[in-house]
C-alpha cells in the first residue's frame, strides 16, 4: 500500500446500492405473532385449569393499559404527519426512525397480545365449568380488541412515517 493519497480518478466506483428504503411491515408477520398468541391462550386456560383449577381473571387495567397505548401510538401518528407534511425538516432523522421502531415494536407485540387475549377468551366459550366463565371471556375479548387497536395504532404510525415520493429529508 502506498503512503500517498489515491486521487479520485484511481478510486474503484463503488456498487449500485439498492434503493435505501424501508418495507412496509408484512402482514404476514402479524398474522404468525397472532396465531402463536391466539394458541398461547388457549394452551394457557388448559394448563391453569389442569394445575390449579382456578384460572386467572383478566383485570380490567389491562383492557384498559392496552387502549391507552393505542390512544398514544394514533396521537403520535397524527403528530408525526402533521410534522412531516406541514412543517418538512423539524423532525429529526433519528426522531423519525425512532418513531418507526416504536410502530413496529407495537404492532408485533400488539398482535401477540391480542393473539393471546383472544385465544383465551375463546377457550371459555361453552365453558360451564365455572361461573365466571362469561366475566372471564368477556374481559379477555375486550383486552383481545384493545390489542388489535394497538395493531392498528403501530400500522397508522408507521405510515405516518413515510416520507413524500421525491422528499428525501425524514
Amino acid at each position: 500500500m502506498s503512503a500517498e493519497p489515491e486521487s479520485p480518478d484511481q478510486r474503484p466506483e463503488p456498487p449500485e446500492s439498492p434503493e435505501r428504503r424501508l418495507r412496509p411491515m408484512s402482514p404476514a408477520g402479524l398474522s404468525v405473532c397472532a396465531v402463536v398468541g391466539l394458541a398461547a391462550g388457549w394452551l394457557f386456560h388448559r394448563m391453569t385449569d389442569t394445575e390449579t383449577s382456578l384460572p386467572p381473571q383478566v383485570p380490567w387495567a389491562q383492557p384498559l393499559a392496552l387502549f391507552l397505548v393505542a390512544a398514544i401510538l394514533l396521537g403520535t401518528a397524527r403528530s408525526t404527519r402533521r410534522t412531516i407534511t406541514q412543517h418538512a425538516g423539524r423532525l429529526s432523522p433519528h426522531q423519525a426512525v425512532n418513531r418507526l421502531v416504536l410502530a413496529r415494536a407495537c404492532a408485533y407485540v400488539g398482535a401477540l397480545a391480542a393473539g393471546v387475549y383472544l385465544g383465551y377468551a375463546i377457550s371459555w366459550i361453552g365453558d360451564g365449568s365455572s361461573d365466571m366463565a362469561g366475566q372471564r371471556a368477556f374481559r379477555a375479548a375486550l383486552a383481545g380488541v384493545a390489542g388489535i387497536l394497538v395493531v392498528v395504532g403501530g400500522l397508522v404510525l408507521e405510515r405516518a412515517c413515510r416520507v413524500p415520493p421525491g422528499d428525501d429529508s425524514p
